[in-house]
């Protein structure tokens, strides 16, 4: 378990390169684990600028969002998982990088679309949140959750379609199917399908904490997505010799 102490670490510059690295589960997973708080912001002008890859995960409170962060990073209490969803509502950044070196960001979005907060509240964060999508400049990639027995709400149409410029762009996109225990393997074939039509292009995968479900997969993901691999160089040719 990291210290919630310790002083935040030296933060690496992205490398700027959109290819992949080969890597193992494990080596992703222990990349994970050493994810500890970084800062929170109740505004998007608090929020510090970095220049290392940004993962963000939104999606509906309910969804999972806490459980598949701290199940993928192996700590429980990472992510904080309120008893009144949608009552958590600041930004959250968590550092991420071996060896006392920051490589990467998660950050952790409230949860939206729960009846509970007021409605003003709603409207207030809906607007921060597409500000951040839009305009966070390090952001790399967006992990939304989404409960497969509800499938895509109509929040989570409107962030698509906020997102969808930068996606085509190159922005990475990866709908997490949560609680996916919950269904039969026949329902999770066909929730897969349903939302590979739904994403844009985006990676989708099935995901259950309960049962290890799709933790290796996403978690090596998520490490390819932030380290990408430097081009390899191609080979200068030299001019064929002609003779006269």
């Amino acid at each position: 378990m990291t210290n919630p102490t310790s002083q935040p670490s030296p933060i690496l510059p992205s490398t700027g390169d959109n290819t992949v690295q080969a890597v193992s589960s494990n080596v992703a997973l222990g990349w994970l684990h050493t994810a500890k708080f970084l800062t929170t912001a109740p505004q998007l002008q608090f929020l510090p600028t970095l220049e290392v890859p940004e993962i963000a995960f939104v999606g509906r409170s309910n969804a999972g969002k806490s459980t598949c962060i701290n199940t993928l990073t192996q700590q429980k209490q990472l992510a904080f998982a309120s008893k009144k969803p949608g009552r958590t509502q600041h930004i959250n950044l968590f550092a991420l990088g071996k060896q006392g070196v920051t490589d990467a960001v998660l950050a952790d979005l409230p949860g939206y679309g729960y009846a509970a907060v007021p409605k003003q509240d709603k409207i207030r964060w809906q607007q921060v949140m597409a500000n951040y999508l839009i305009t966070r400049e390090n952001l790399k990639a967006i992990v939304l959750m989404c409960d497969p027995r509800h499938g895509l709400t109509e929040l989570d149409e409107v962030l698509l379609d906020v997102v969808r410029p930068r996606v085509e762009e190159g922005l990475k996109f990866l709908v997490i199917l949560t609680k996916a225990d919950k269904l039969t393997r026949a329902e999770q074939t066909k929730a897969l399908s349903i939302m590979k039509l739904n994403a844009g292009g985006g990676e989708v995968r099935l995901f259950s904490a309960t049962k290890r479900q799709g933790i290796d997969e996403v978690a090596t993901l998520l490490w390819q997505w932030a380290h990408p691999a430097t081009p390899t160089q191609a080979p200068i040719e030299t001019p064929e010799k002609t003779t006269e």
